[in-house]
């Protein structure tokens, strides 16, 4: 399929785009990709000497039709011939003074240095480029695979240290040669299965049928575990992509909002002593040890009358509500537990900890397969002495056992917002918090499958990987059906097996594995690529 676009291109215009951002800078780069490079270079620099490959030099650039009219006087100019090139093709780069008239007036004369021949722009020979499409190029000339251009959109859109190194780990071949080694055991396997069909009755084979049977099984059984995960390596590649979902979760006045201003450096959420300030949910991104992050403030969680005969209003049970669903829905949720003064039977004040009955239920409802919960002991200012503290958390770890809550992710963690903004304890405080969550997040992105490249790699693989590879899976799955009908644990034998119905699943296999590399004879790759492209 590549090889005969690749030849398509030789045909094609040459065309030519802005590489760098718009608007004023020290330097723009217009990039032009084509045969016709030579030629627009010959008609922008007029009395410039041949270009060397891969050297850059310094010429004058002038219109191609008034040759006095000078466009930029030093401009640096590099010539790439092909195939050895970004897009396969021959590159001519300009590189121009980033001056706005500077850059529109050098991209009008390259429209018009490939001319007809009654000497106006031909469109036909150079045209600017449509999004996406020196990538494109550069696939159906084999510079590329599906899953490198995936990966160059990452790096491009990349905006933490870890999603930089999500992206520099997807532009390595290791995970489209696994992908690759996939598909082709894939064909060889149901090459195997094939050949019982088409020459069982005349050709002699070194194994019984069942035996080859039984081979292909274990091989497939294999190949859909490593599968597997690649596909779960892949969902915790997304947390590093799309960003990782925190849920702050509290009754009114637990600090939340608090904590939340701590994490961010400014008053992103407004902090009051009454009751419901929070009446909906507050989101905040930002950067966490390199992990992009989306905090959640959530409206406080109370009973329906508080101690002081409060009730809630509609608009604070509906802020209830918001809260709980976007806590059953993030990665990570944080429960805002706060050290509280109370005056016992004796008239003397005493501290403890409570966590209500609607933070309780709503902590019961997380998924502790697909989320992680930690507990943070709140305004422990309040507490004297250190020995004071961890007897509160012990406490605290009481409660949580008591009220049968998720086990927490992390060690319950202790913090003072007050002391934190005066900047005492801060090692001790919301410091080491976002220390030990940065840790859980190294934890909830790590590769799992082994310590090779491949697996590596496969963090990187994207949404679109990890859809292609679940279908993959089932194909697979449906094969071993197949296999295992037979209930009675013997050997299934080729007469009790649909074999053609079975290869037929390995096929289906092979071409999901196709359509994300792109590799292979897969006609409607072709669906994704538009999209993949303009990315």
């Amino acid at each position: 399929m590549r090889s005969i676009a690749s030849s398509h291109f030789r045909d094609e215009p040459t065309i030519y785009a802005l590489s760098t951002a718009p608007g004023k800078a020290a330097i723009a780069i217009i990039r032009i990709s084509g045969s016709a490079c030579i030629n627009i270079y010959q008609r922008l620099c007029p009395r410039g000497s041949p270009l060397k490959p891969r050297h850059a030099v310094i010429r004058t650039l002038h219109h191609p039709s008034q040759k006095a009219e000078v466009l930029d006087p030093q401009a640096l100019i590099l010539f790439f011939p092909a195939p050895k090139t970004v897009t396969g093709e021959d590159v001519l780069e300009l590189h121009v003074h980033g001056g706005k008239a500077i850059v529109m007036s050098v991209l009008s004369a390259v429209a018009s240095a490939a001319t007809d021949g009654e000497g106006k722009p031909d469109p036909r020979i150079i045209r600017y480029a449509e999004p996406g499409e020196f990538t494109r190029r550069a696939f159906y000339n084999n510079r590329l695979d599906l899953t490198q251009v995936e990966a160059l959109g990452d790096t491009l859109s990349a905006e933490t240290e870890q999603q930089r190194r999500l992206a520099v780990r997807g532009t390595s071949a290791a995970l489209s040669q696994q992908y690759e080694s996939w598909r082709q055991q894939l064909l060889y396997a149901r090459g195997e299965l094939e050949a019982l069909i088409d020459f069982s009755e005349d050709q002699h084979f070194d194994e019984s049928p069942a035996q080859l049977i039984g081979s292909v099984r274990d091989q497939v059984r294999s190949l859909q575990s490593r599968v597997k995960v690649v596909i779960s390596n892949a969902s915790r590649g997304e947390l590093l992509r799309n960003g990782i979902d925190l849920a702050l979760v509290g009754a009114p006045n637990a600090g939340k909002s608090s904590l939340l201003n701590c994490i961010v450096g400014r008053e992103a959420a407004i902090v009051s002593q009454e009751e419901g300030t929070t009446r909906d949910v507050i989101e905040v991104g930002l950067d966490i040890g390199g992990f992009y992050c989306k905090i959640g403030d959530l409206a406080g969680l109370r009973a329906k009358n508080t101690a002081s005969g409060g009730s809630i209003s509609s608009i604070e049970r509906e802020g209830m509500r918001r809260a709980k669903e976007r806590a059953r829905v993030a990665d990570v949720v944080i429960a805002i537990i706060p050290v509280e003064q109370a005056i016992d039977y004796a008239g003397f004040g005493r501290l403890h900890v409570e966590i209500n009955d609607e933070v309780a239920s709503t902590l019961r409802l997380c998924d502790v397969e697909k989320q992680s919960v930690i507990y943070v002991l709140n305004k422990i200012d309040l507490i004297g002495f250190h020995e004071d503290t961890i007897s509160m958390q012990r406490l605290l770890k009481h409660k949580i056992s008591d009220k049968q809550l998720p086990r927490p992710s992390l060690p319950i963690l202790a913090v003072s917002c007050i002391e934190d903004q005066q900047g005492s304890h801060a090692t001790k405080g919301v410091h080491e918090f976002l220390i030990r969550l940065t840790d859980l997040f190294q934890d909830m992105t790590a590769a799992s499958g082994g310590d090779s490249a491949a697996w590596e790699s496969s963090i990187g693989a994207t949404e679109r990987q990890r859809l292609l590879l679940e279908q993959c899976a089932n194909e697979l799955q449906n094969f071993l059906d197949q296999l295992d009908r037979d209930a009675t644990g013997h050997d299934v034998g080729e007469d009790s097996v649909d074999i053609v119905l079975a290869a037929e699943s390995l096929r289906n296999a092979a071409d999901c594995l196709a359509k994300i590399t792109g590799i292979g004879q897969v006609a409607n790759v072709e669906e994704v690529l538009g999209v993949v492209f303009e990315k």
